[in-house]
């Protein structure tokens, strides 16, 4: 599989598109159809409009569904989890309702996809996070998140005046161990003296817990956060925002944006009314391209079930956005990246 390929679908022609905060919708025909294959994504409980890593999902299966004359509840939708516990039911009620392709977006959908692909292998899963072995009708789709937080890590120390830097993660585990120990290295590789402030809050959906650890962590000097945790994650840009308010420009925080561009989130007006921006730059995981691809692959009967496919730098899977980047600290990103993609820089994952 030539991986550059499935990036020529757009992801921007979905972004226009509103995002339902709703369950699966009935599919039905549609004239305009150039498939037959019906498609849906499970969420876990971050939710289809986490603006991250569910969001980024859903656009992607979008975007495929305009360029093969779908739409929402004609071919493709979406289920949204609550809780857990809903994980085993939305991926029946996903396979009950016709979609021949069902994916489980995030790592802790894992055991319940591969229960149901047990149940029904008449239907093909995609796990995206994850990694489900020797299942004919599951494909495991995982991204070398490290490498872009490691370029986050580079941002961030270039950009520090307190040398006091910090990451927010939502559920620990080996996923969101490969953001935190490869944005560790890449701030330790600048400067071995900045101290790097590491928190859980234990849930992808708790916006108000984040909020209360991004206003800790920035309590104590911290100038830069990096967040990987799903809609617990929109809390830290609250207060960012919160706190960017009663500052001037000149001494604000930053935030770094993960899984698709978050720079809109950061927009705010300053103590000495000027508008501005905290968002410091996004790390990239291309989701929804990813999505697109596998859809495409199994419209055209090639669904690489049973295989294991892995996104990084240098197939542009995983990158990093310059959107508040000084010169410095772009030069600094652009250097790590070359040696990266060249296989000079390998970056820990745990």
């Amino acid at each position: 599989m030539n991986k550059k390929q499935w990036f020529g679908i757009g992801l921007t022609a979905a972004t226009a598109l509103t995002l339902v905060a709703c369950g699966n919708r009935s599919t039905s025909e549609n004239a305009d159809a150039k498939t037959d294959l019906k498609a849906v994504i499970v969420t876990d409980t971050g939710g289809v409009d986490d603006k991250s890593f569910n969001q980024s999902a859903w656009e992607g299966l979008m975007a495929w569904g305009k360029e093969n004359g779908l739409s929402e509840g004609s071919g493709i939708s979406y289920i949204q989890s609550q809780s857990e516990s809903d994980y085993a039911n939305n991926l029946e009620q996903a396979a009950s309702s016709g979609n021949q392709l069902v994916f489980g977006i995030g790592f802790a959908l894992r055991n319940a996809v591969e229960s149901a692909a047990k149940d029904r292998t008449d239907t093909n899963y995609v796990i995206i996070d994850e990694v489900i072995e020797n299942m004919d009708n599951v494909a495991s789709a995982t991204f070398a998140d490290n490498e872009a937080a490691y370029l986050a890590g580079v941002a961030a120390a270039k950009t520090t005046k307190t040398k006091e830097i910090g990451f927010i993660g939502g559920m620990e585990s080996e996923v969101i161990t490969r953001f935190e120990k490869g944005f560790e290295a890449g701030v330790k590789s600048v400067d071995p003296s900045i101290n790097v402030r590491v928190d859980y809050a234990g849930s992808f959906s708790d916006a108000a817990k984040g909020k209360s650890i991004a206003q800790a962590q920035y309590s104590a000097g911290v100038d830069v956060i990096y967040q990987a945790a799903g809609g617990t994650g929109v809390g830290v840009f609250k207060e960012a925002k919160d706190l960017n308010e009663t500052k001037d420009e000149a001494e604000k925080v930053w935030v770094v944006g993960v899984d698709r561009d978050q720079k809109d989130e950061g927009n705010y007006k300053s103590k000495d009314g000027k508008e501005s921006n905290f968002v410091l730059a996004s790390t990239l995981k291309e989701v929804g391209a990813a999505v697109a691809d596998l859809a495409n692959q199994a419209k055209d009967g090639k669904f690489p079930g049973g295989k294991h496919l892995t996104y990084g730098l240098k197939d542009k899977g995983v990158d990093l956005t310059e959107t508040n980047l000084s010169d410095d600290a772009k030069a600094a990103v652009k250097e790590a990246k070359d040696k990266i993609v060249a296989g000079d820089l390998e970056v820990p994952a745990k």
